[in-house]
């Protein structure tokens, strides 16, 4: 399917038109054609902002693109919301596509938070390269996944970037349950109906895990 202008038109959330999101364009968007600026974007998107599940806002302000530019942190779903506003203010149609996932790699906190290893609406990106869509997931840092012994999720730009499902160990770390498709914008409605379902007691402010370090619990699981 050709891109419609709506995958190059600014959004309530895939704020494109967000001068910090015009500004981190300008500046990371290099190279000789679309393709090594979009792989330029994605790296700068994913080694960036640190991923952090436990700083989850699920309000309009805090799930915004611009929002992970000005905290410096984000998860799956802003991350790569910010990749693709930062790819439209390029010029590069893009779109956020969204799965429900088996993370075998989540923290014990985590799990006992949630109360499953199901992670619904797992955000990535889908960038119109060479006549075609190419997903890609700027979701984890290259620091975390050397702290946690997952491998680094490469992108080129031709072939799709998805989570591995397994570690640098052999360990099984990610499972693709349920695709959810393709959107111009974040469908915030359906992201927070279906948390509340998912996970009890989880309100749009914060997460129940706000008050602890993601960080730290990976660095001690991990040792």
């Amino acid at each position: 399917m050709q891109p419609s202008p709506a995958t190059l038109a600014p959004t309530p959330l895939i704020d494109s038109d967000h001068p910090a999101v015009q500004a981190f364009a300008a500046e990371h968007a290099q190279g000789s054609d679309a393709r090594e600026r979009a792989v330029s974007l994605y790296l700068a998107v994913r080694d960036g902002f640190r991923y952090d599940p436990y700083r989850i806002d699920l309000r309009p302000a805090g799930m915004k693109a611009s929002a992970v530019l000005s905290s410096g942190h984000g998860w799956c779903v802003p991350k790569a919301a910010l990749l693709a506003a930062a790819c439209r203010a390029a010029g590069i149609p893009a779109r956020v596509g969204y799965a429900d996932v088996r993370n075998h790699m989540s923290t014990e906190r985590m799990r006992q938070t949630m109360q499953t290893d199901l992670f619904v609406w797992h955000g990535y990106t889908e960038v119109w390269l060479d006549g075609a869509w190419v997903k890609a997931t700027p979701a984890f840092n290259i620091e975390l996944c050397d702290r946690f012994g997952l491998l680094p999720l490469e992108w080129d730009g031709r072939a799709d970037s998805l989570y591995h499902p397994f570690d640098k160990s052999g360990q099984r770390h990610m499972e693709y349950v349920n695709e959810r498709g393709t959107f111009d914008d974040v469908p915030l409605a359906a992201i927070v109906a279906s948390f509340r379902s998912t996970y009890p007691g989880w309100g749009e402010t914060a997460s129940a895990l706000q008050n602890d370090d993601f960080g730290a619990d990976v660095a001690r699981e991990a040792s």
